[in-house]
């Protein structure tokens, strides 16, 4: 295998991206890269509020996943004292999925568990690496680990104690939900389903189906419904309802569990645990997960930073790899976004889509590291939009968009995809959908609208502004696209001057962005900012920060103005400061490479990977939301940032590391194609 790398001590001092490694299918592993990630990293914190100072929550699920799984076994920040759920997005910051929990006890089952809010278990973590969970619940002894589509764990009850119970909520997840059964189907399994309740507010009412095994029979077993414990019983329906099952545990402490799920049938969940976990062999099953996971997290070989920042740039790199989820089962089948069922031939079908977070850093590293994976991502994108309306989705939950966020992000994030080299696709179904939804006032995904106000930002050129500077980044991605995959040139400048109307939003009364009412008057400057300020969202314009600069009064006020922006680094949305844990403020660090000072670029970098990250369970300064900030700490520690929206090129900094290697995959017999090598290097002469 050839590669070629660079020392950073050579590097000028914007830094570069220490480059390339070509090959195909898995890397020769020779370091244990799951062992180095800390997964409780980002799962404590206090959440967000109106009055608190800090983000400080991740949001991160602390349990046992699979590169871009189906299941995640895990402990929910959500609810934890309910056990150990099945899904659970990592880093969203809205209640979500957490259905079929389990939670092992000790003794005998006496009174119905209910919503199992009730039991409050201490849970004291021993181990966690990347596919496997340690932890003690109470004085149970608890082992978790994933294959793509089901769970596995090992409780081992304490010496003392004769009988030991297992607990399954089927009506339970992180919020409630009404549609839900259990059925115990022998004396070692049972099978169900759940909808899905809501996030953010807004409904996602898929079905999950679940099926489970235990390695041995129980010696009782029953269900529950409300406050109502139904001994001997083999089913329950509804909310606050489920199954208990309880063992001999006199002579064998040790109880297995495992368990799949599919969107689609309890016969395709059954199908996908006799296919991906015939057995009960838990380190078997453990070795593979760990061989898979290194098999990605190779792709990247980092050092010269110390352990501690090493076990950071893992973690965050291993975030970036949990989400968007396989949504197909092992025969191929999923659930489309019009409700029928599929089958995926020669590809993954995918969901899981924050593409508001996600299309700002995690779109182009994933590009970079795993572009078979993101050609069906983007595939996966091209149907759900087809089957629905055809139109994008901003946000994607199983066969469902929530609609949550604004912009158009998914036109940015397929863009980028192509940029950074991943072609394999339909581009021309991949236009004609981007210019649907930035061309056709009304245009929808399902029931949710891709462009909001559409018609007046057409006709008058402003509307609210900060969905405005996300419509135009996505005009500036959709123009770039058009000229990169089509050579049309007339597309290519329509959207490019319509990118350029973040111009009718800057107000020279204020000097700053404003939005405006219909007659063309301005608002207050403090009007339609989501999840940030006016100060923040000034610098979302990636695409032509030269002429914003311009448009202030030059290099020099553009610099004390975000000098200003960077008095704080923790910033609420509510905050005129700059928030590190917030997807408007990503890229603004690197303005400063406009202004003619790179250097502020790289010391305050520095200070934001220093002050603001930790190796740490509250090390996170805001929500991962499914990859997005743990692919900006990727990105920031190899000193380089995908700034501009749809074009293949990084800003850049200086790195954390003295070596770094990153290995690319793909093309014919090993060989990186030609498009796939131009990885350009933004500098302040853009």
């Amino acid at each position: 295998m050839k590669y070629y790398k660079f020392r950073s001590k050579f590097l000028s001092s914007l830094g570069l991206l220490a480059l390339l490694t070509s090959g195909q299918g898995a890397f020769p592993q020779k370091v244990d890269y799951a062992a180095k990630v800390n997964t409780l990293i980002g799962n404590k914190g206090k959440g967000v509020s109106e009055t608190e100072l800090q983000f400080e929550a991740g949001f991160t699920v602390p349990g046992a996943t699979y590169p871009f799984g189906m299941v995640q076994f895990t402990p929910t920040f959500f609810a934890p004292e309910k056990g150990f759920v099945v899904n659970q997005l990592s880093g969203a910051g809205c209640p979500n999925m957490g259905n079929f929990p389990s939670l092992p006890r000790t003794g005998e089952l006496r009174q119905s568990p209910n919503d199992m809010k009730g039991f409050k278990p201490k849970m004291d973590n021993i181990s966690a690496a990347a596919g496997y969970y340690h932890v003690k619940v109470d004085n149970i002894d608890c082992r978790l680990t994933v294959t793509k589509r089901t769970g596995m764990a090992q409780f081992s009850f304490p010496e003392k104690e004769n009988r030991g119970t297992i607990i399954i909520g089927s009506g339970i997840n992180a919020n409630a939900i009404t549609d839900a059964n259990i059925r115990i189907t022998s004396a070692t399994t049972c099978e169900g389903y759940a909808d899905g309740g809501t996030f953010c507010g807004i409904s996602t009412p898929y079905k999950i189906y679940f099926v489970a095994q235990f390695d041995r029979p129980v010696v009782s077993s029953g269900t529950w419904s409300g406050n109502q414990l139904m001994a001997s019983s083999t089913s329950a329906s509804g909310a606050n309802s489920g199954a208990y099952f309880t063992f001999n545990t006199g002579k064998e402490k040790r109880v297995q569990y495992k368990f799949s799920i599919s969107y689609v049938s309890l016969d395709n969940a059954r199908e996908n645990l006799a296919k991906e976990n015939p057995g009960f062999s838990f380190k078997q099953v453990a070795a593979a997960t760990n061989k898979a996971w290194n098999n990605y997290l190779g792709r990247i070989e980092v050092s010269g930073a110390g352990e501690d920042r090493t076990i950071q740039f893992y973690t965050h790199l291993y975030h970036s790899l949990i989400h968007p989820s396989i949504f197909n089962d092992v025969n191929g089948d999923y659930l489309g976004s019009d409700k029928k069922v599929y089958k995926a031939k020669d590809f993954e079908y995918y969901t899981a889509f924050s593409n508001w977070d996600t299309y700002r850093t995690q779109a182009q590293l994933l590009s970079i590291i795993t572009p078979k994976q993101m050609k069906d991502i983007v595939t996966s994108h091209l149907l759900f939009a087809e089957r629905s309306g055809g139109s994008f989705p901003r946000w994607v939950m199983a066969n469902f968009e929530t609609g949550i966020m604004q912009g158009d992000p998914t036109s940015i994030l397929v863009a980028n995809a192509y940029a950074f080299g991943v072609k394999d696709f339909d581009t021309r179904k991949a236009l004609a959908i981007m210019r649907k939804g930035a061309e056709q006032p009304g245009a929808k995904s399902q029931d949710i609208e891709t462009r909001p106000h559409l018609q007046q930002y057409l006709e008058k050129g402003y509307m609210h502004a900060s969905m405005q500077l996300e419509y135009t980044s996505a005009d500036f991605a959709i123009g770039q696209f058009a000229l990169q995959a089509f050579n049309d040139k007339k597309l290519y400048q329509r959207y490019m001057k319509q990118a350029q109307s973040w111009k009718n939003l800057y107000n020279p009364a204020t000097t700053w962005l404003n939005s405006r009412n219909n007659d063309g008057s301005w608002k207050n400057f403090n009007d339609d900012w989501r999840e940030a300020t006016y100060n923040s969202y000034f610098w979302m314009i990636p695409y032509n920060l030269k002429s914003l600069i311009d448009t202030i009064g030059g290099k020099y006020v553009a610099e004390k103005r975000l000098d200003s922006l960077f008095t704080k680094l923790n910033a609420t949305y509510y905050q005129d400061w700059f928030a590190a844990g917030n997807e408007p403020d990503f890229q603004a660090p690197w303005t400063y490479n406009w202004t003619g000072q790179p250097h502020k670029t790289q010391w305050l970098i520095r200070r934001i990977i220093t002050e603001q990250y930790s190796n740490r369970d509250n090390g996170l300064p805001g929500n991962d939301d499914l990859g997005a900030m743990g692919a900006w700490y990727v990105f920031a520690n190899m000193g380089v940032f995908p700034m501009i929206p749809g074009y293949g090129g990084f800003s850049l900094n200086s790195p954390s590391f003295s070596n770094i290697i990153v290995h690319l995959s793909g093309g014919k017999n090993g060989q990186l194609p030609a498009a796939r090598k131009k990885i350009l290097l933004y500098t302040n002469s853009l």
